[in-house]
């Protein structure tokens, strides 16, 4: 649990599919609301595919940049955000927004619940492919809406996120943005009652 990292840093060695396939199966298991499923994953392998999502992330990664204050832009602009480049696998996540599996149960109040259930089997994912050694990086910095386009997903596809997998070049457990002077981990869970 402590490794499950958000890894930037690939070896670029390639993932046997065979270790992929575990992690997915995983995935495959995790529960979701109203037993609907809703995940849609599409594996990023195209030379193409892969360029407009690289160009995609540098194009939000320079607007993010140009957004920060003075005293931050530097230490951001430092920062490895994606391991776009380097991992050996890509897989884009999506949630099913008007899936009839499930036949809408718990989605009709709070339909973001089915999003919730795609994020909840990527932790799971996460989790199983740590577990083979493997590391899981998620980028966050894109355009959605480009990105759906880019990838001609169906219009009622929710973007997700983005993730890269491989084998991480190092070890350690202290968060990469930690160690970067980005921000620190909280010293203790804040909980509240009422």
């Amino acid at each position: 649990m402590r490794w499950r990292r958000d890894v930037r840093r690939f070896r670029t060695d390639p993932v046997p599919e065979d270790l992929l396939a575990r992690g997915l199966q995983a995935f495959a298991l995790a529960p979701s609301v109203g037993l609907s499923e809703p995940w849609r994953i599409l594996r990023v392998q195209s030379a193409q595919a892969r360029a407009a999502c690289l160009a995609n992330y540098r194009d939000c990664n320079a607007q993010a940049l140009a957004c920060q204050s003075d005293d931050r832009a530097a230490v951001y602009a430092r920062l490895k955000l994606s391991g776009m480049t380097e991992a050996p696998v890509h897989l884009a996540v999506f949630s099913d927004d008007s899936t009839p599996k499930g036949h809408g149960l718990g989605a009709a109040t709070m339909p973001e619940t089915r999003a919730y259930s795609v994020v909840g089997a990527i932790i799971q994912l996460w989790l199983a492919l740590r577990a083979e050694g493997l590391g899981l990086g998620w980028v966050s910095i894109l355009d959605p809406t480009r990105l759906a386009r880019d990838l001609d997903v169906p219009a009622n596809w929710r973007f997700i996120g983005y993730l890269c997998i491989g084998w991480p070049e190092e070890d350690n457990t202290v968060p990469e943005l930690e160690r970067a002077g980005w921000e620190i981990r909280a010293a203790a869970l804040h909980l509240e009652t009422r």
